[in-house]
């Protein structure tokens, strides 16, 4: 008998088919979960998009805001702007838009309301 002749063909086409089943499956286990880390990362691709274009609508909407107020206060009798109800649709507006990025960002409109800057108190002039 031959040195190839004392291999055991059989079982070495066997490991070989095994290993290669174990092989495909594994790469098609690898290739599910890119697939679906994929559809993650698309997702929250989206997010950030829809948080983006809503923080430009709240942008548009302080602007309208900033003239709205401008116009009421520079006329011949300055009104006051907490009264106009222009103004006070435009800070509505404002407010939903913020709540819409509060929800997408998986924060609650409480929370952005507890982490809002306070408005600072005026100094004191010195005479």
């Amino acid at each position: 008998m031959g040195y190839l002749e004392s291999f055991n063909w059989d079982a070495i086409k066997k490991d070989l088919q095994e290993g290669l089943e174990k092989s495909m499956a594994v790469v098609k286990q690898g290739a599910f979960e890119v697939q679906k880390k994929a559809g993650e990362l698309t997702e929250e691709g989206k997010r950030q998009y829809n948080v983006l274009r809503i923080k430009a609508r709240i942008h548009e909407a302080i602007t309208d805001l900033g003239a709205k107020t401008y116009v009421l206060l520079s006329g011949a009798r300055a009104k006051n702007p907490a009264l106009d109800t222009g103004v006070k649709e435009i800070m509505a507006r404002i407010q939903d838009l913020e709540a819409q990025v509060g929800i997408l960002e998986g924060k609650s409109s409480e929370v952005r309301a507890k982490t809002r800057p306070r408005p600072r108190k005026k100094a004191l002039k010195k005479k």
